[in-house]
């Protein structure tokens, strides 16, 4: 194995590799051969790369085939070729490389940077390391100026092959590969594991709300299969406005509310200084009342409050509704209007263009007809269910972003530093 740079050390190796003498570095156009063979007249898909996601078909990314006369002239690349997309992206600023893997032969844009490595050299460890950026962080010094017309950055393949990438020997390579191959996979069944409950949700929503023209759901609990028919009623009829307006001290410390949008609840921002509201008008946060956001509530930025809440503010962007007594429960109304049914009607009092254009009218909502049980209590059922099963959603994605912080952690002790490298 050539080596081509000073030697290195990760802060974190193996047992067995620890007295081992220090990595070397390889330049990538030692450790691989370029890939200049083309297509022509092979039908095989053509693909584009997205970061974060790896080789897609052009078809799916963009919505048609954009290779046109060029297609002939795209690079053949095969499964366990390498390709560098030196398209810029925020996880990959100075862009990304993925290894071709079960999709046998594929026809790559011929302005991506294909390439072949050599049998000495652990694939999976060379992807971990462009995992892991290390490309990026010395690509950087030779782009001068942002993505040129194309989208494409200003990376040669001479600056590209000219990447040093640090290298122990091969069985180290393997086993780094081994340890973060082995991590990915329990990463990918967690996030089945998500996937597979918010579906179960959706699934879930389907049964326990009507559907459209039909006066009940398909799925009823137990002591409720008896009751009477669901019915309609608007808004106005369920809830009423609460908006207790706040005196801003200039000198007082407060903290705003922000609502996500496709429900992902309530965020509160950073602690400000009243002098730093200015004439902003802003209302206390009342706890267990429906909120929403009125510039994105057609893009379902709806939620409740709760007591985590109490003595924070919210702008008039946020208006805040409370039920009616023995009218409606507010966790109900907020899982309705996160419904597609729902979406729709927030969609019908949200007139005007697109984006911040859709503003929602505050008495278009409040004229908006819902349908819900008669009682309560069974309105109070599907609530505590659906969330139930979001708490659920929330804990395993949690469990997810645990695993992903983990592995990031990781690979910053299993590799050298990008300053030594």
């Amino acid at each position: 194995m050539k080596q081509d740079r000073t030697t290195v050390v990760p802060r974190l190796r193996f047992p067995e590799f620890r007295f081992r003498q220090d990595w070397g570095s390889t330049l990538l156009s030692n450790a691989s051969v370029p890939i200049t063979e083309r297509v022509g007249n092979r039908k095989l898909t053509p693909v584009s790369i997205s970061a974060g996601t790896g080789f897609v078909p052009q078809a799916e990314k963009f919505g048609r085939d954009i290779s046109g006369k060029q297609y002939t002239l795209y690079t053949l690349v095969r499964d366990g070729d390498f390709v560098y997309n030196k398209g810029n992206s925020l996880k990959f600023p100075e862009g990304c490389v993925y290894q071709l893997r079960g999709w046998e032969e594929v026809a790559a844009p011929n302005v991506f940077i294909s390439f072949r490595l050599n049998r000495e050299f652990v694939a999976d460890y060379f992807q971990y390391c462009f995992e892991k950026n290390i490309h990026g962080a010395q690509l950087k010094k030779h782009i001068t100026s942002g993505a040129r017309s194309n989208g494409l950055l200003n990376v040669s393949k001479e600056q590209f092959f000219n990447v040093s990438i640090p290298t122990p020997l091969r069985d180290e390579q393997q086993k780094i590969a081994d340890c973060l191959r082995s991590l990915d996979e329990v990463i990918a069944a967690q996030g089945r594991k998500v996937e597979t409950l918010k579906t179960y949700k959706r699934g879930l929503v389907q049964q326990l709300f009507p559907r459209e023209g039909e006066a009940l759901p398909r799925l009823r609990f137990a002591k409720f299969a008896n009751n009477s028919s669901w019915h309609s009623q608007k808004i106005s009829s369920l809830l009423r406005k609460t908006a207790i307006a706040v005196n801003v001290e200039p000198e007082t410390t407060y903290r705003e509310i922000g609502i996500r949008s496709h429900g992902k609840g309530v965020f509160h921002k950073e602690p400000v200084q009243g002098k730093a509201i200015g004439e902003k008008r802003v209302f206390h946060v009342v706890q267990e009342a429906l909120i929403l956001n009125i510039v994105f509530a057609w893009e379902q930025a709806v939620a409740t409050t709760s007591g985590s809440e109490i003595g924070m503010i919210a702008s008039h962007r946020f208006p805040m509704y409370v039920a009616r007594p023995g009218k409606c429960d507010v966790q109900y109304l907020k899982e309705f209007f996160l419904t597609q049914r729902g979406k729709h009607l927030l969609g019908v009092a949200s007139p005007g263009g697109a984006g911040r254009n859709k503003t929602l009218g505050q008495k278009e909502f409040e004229n908006l007809e819902v349908v819900l049980p008669v009682s309560t209590d069974e309105q109070t059922q599907i609530a505590n269910c659906l969330s139930s099963i979001d708490f659920k959603i929330a804990t395993e994605s949690e469990k997810l972003d645990s695993l992903k912080g983990h592995k990031k952690g990781l690979m910053q002790q299993l590799f050298p530093t990008q300053q030594a490298v």
